[in-house]
């Protein structure tokens, strides 16, 4: 499968063509921005002559004490006929700047040196650094978590958008007053969404691996598309972010992903367009999570990475793409279960659905063992993710009844009893068709 980027450029920049494609295509995306549609991914082997010709080029960019002298030889190896382009976005970038650039050509995908242009990599470049010098955690992030986890323009295989000196302008309000990139992170999560009006919908968004501009164009995305949102965001204000996320639960329900955030010199998790005022790592799917199993790919738990890690982030929605780099993190969440179960216990997970095949529904519900409320809430809807349930811990093997009332105020009721599963799901529907 042959991968297309594209770009989505500033209106007010002057509009540039890259020299890996002949044409330019134009979409808008809520603000009037085109995007430059490029040339598929292609492989072109190169003399090995070509390898001196750029050392002598570029000899204070592939000097022998540089780390990644060899990676950007390669890099620009792979480049092709737009090897320029990338090399030109070497010998440009400010002196203070430069190791920033070297990491990200060191490590970018074969198909973005081929295709990105050198001013879209200088802006991304200039606009990260100028947040990390301005925010007041900036000084405090590591190098190695600047390069790997903020300066990079991409998550997975989501369609290379140019997002960062807009979402800076745009976002900066939102964190005017945070003191941490925890904080900023939350600010962040809480606001963005209802600022760009986009929410979570399981078939509305038009794909699961949405750009950022593609979500906000569609309205609607997936915990995917949500999680690249929320990870551009946080980078643009220079908080280091991560892609996380696991193939399929080991409960066998599904698939997730979610964001990372680095924060007091470690990862913290939390979901995008999930805010929870309680903080990071209060998430409704923490105990899915703490079943992982990290020797199983299926059922592991992966953050993605910019730097090479000799691991592939398992993209479901893109299988026959291997290109982003992974770390299994699964021992970052074993252990921490929400709900941790007793011998004799069952975890039962509740949906209400307007009719069978439709539409979930926001619902308050009562579980009662005879005349005893055990639990109360409500049901999540369109807005919660496909996997997120109303949860309650119960007996194995016993009766219980379920109330549920509808938002017309009309109250349903039935029975369910338990079997000898340690996860359960009940799935109930206001109209039976």
């Amino acid at each position: 499968m042959a991968l297309r980027s594209h770009v989505f450029e500033n209106p007010q920049a002057p509009q540039k063509t890259n020299s890996a494609s002949d044409q330019s295509l134009h979409r808008p995306d809520g603000h009037g921005t085109p995007f430059l549609s490029v040339a598929a991914l292609y492989s072109q082997m190169k003399p090995l002559s070509l390898i001196a010709f750029l050392a002598l080029a570029l000899p204070g960019l592939l000097s022998a004490t540089d780390d990644h002298a060899s990676l950007i030889r390669a890099s620009l190896e792979k480049a092709g006929d737009n090897r320029s382009e990338i090399k030109k976005a070497l010998t440009d970038v400010p002196r203070d700047q430069r190791a920033g650039m070297r990491f990200l050509v060191a490590y970018m995908p074969e198909h973005d040196l081929q295709e990105l242009d050198a001013a879209f990599l200088l802006s991304n470049v200039a606009t990260a650094y100028r947040a990390r010098a301005e925010l007041p955690w900036g000084k405090d992030i590591p190098e190695e978590r600047f390069f790997n986890d903020v300066l990079p323009y991409a998550s997975i295989n989501e369609r290379r958008d140019n997002w960062r000196e807009d979402f800076f302008e745009r976002f900066l309000p939102l964190v005017k007053d945070c003191t941490t990139p925890g904080e900023a992170a939350q600010n962040l999560n809480r606001d963005i969404f209802k600022m760009l009006d986009v929410q979570y919908h399981a078939r509305k968004r038009p794909k699961p691996d949405q750009s950022p501009y593609e979500s906000i164009e569609a309205k609607f995305a997936s915990c995917t598309g949500l999680s690249v949102l929320l990870i551009d965001a946080c980078r643009a204000m220079s908080v280091p972010a991560r892609f996380a996320g696991t193939p399929r639960w080991a409960n066998k329900r599904g698939n997730h992903s979610w964001v990372e955030v680095w924060d007091q010199g470690t990862w913290h998790f939390t979901g995008a367009c999930e805010y929870n005022a309680k903080g990071l790592n209060k998430v409704w799917f923490l105990n899915d999570a703490s079943h992982a199993k990290k020797d199983e790919p299926r059922h592991a738990i992966y953050a993605s990475s910019w730097k090479h890690t000799g691991l592939s982030f398992p993209m479901i929605w893109a299988r026959d793409l291997d290109f982003v780099p992974a770390i299994n993190v699964t021992d970052h969440y074993t252990g921490r279960s929400a709900a941790l179960l007793a011998a004799g216990e069952c975890l039962l997970g509740i949906q209400v659905w307007d009719r069978p095949g439709g539409e979930r529904r926001v619902c308050r519900i009562k579980v009662r063992s005879g005349k005893t409320t055990l639990h109360k809430g409500k049901t999540t809807g369109t807005s919660d993710d496909s996997n997120h349930l109303f949860e309650v811990v119960l007996k194995q093997g016993q009766s219980f009844v379920i109330e549920y009332t509808d938002p017309a105020g009309k109250t349903h009721t039935t029975t369910y009893e338990t079997t000898t599963e340690s996860n359960q799901r009940l799935d109930l529907h206001l109209v039976q068709e």
